[in-house]
């Protein structure tokens, strides 16, 4: 299980793994409960570079990020350590 600290949005925790290069069983602890269970719903099983690519750089009102955003950067980070 990759575990990751997001900075400056609402979710406190991102949880997931890696299957290969599959991306499973994500988890978000804080934020907007229903919005971040419905992006773990849709990126189950996914690639994860494409879901890296595809969430990078979201934003959330005002912030230059977003959970999105956050999941995408805690992806690229596991997958530089495989």
């Amino acid at each position: 299980m990759h575990s990751f600290t997001p900075r400056g949005v609402c979710s406190r925790h991102i949880a997931f793994e890696l299957d290969g290069d599959a991306l499973r069983s994500v988890q978000f602890t804080g934020g907007c409960d229903g919005n971040l269970k419905a992006i773990a719903k849709l990126v189950e099983g996914k690639p994860a570079v494409e879901v890296a690519q595809l969430l990078r750089g979201n934003t959330c009102g005002p912030r230059s990020t977003s959970c999105a955003d956050q999941l995408a950067q805690a992806i690229e980070g596991a997958l530089e350590q495989h």
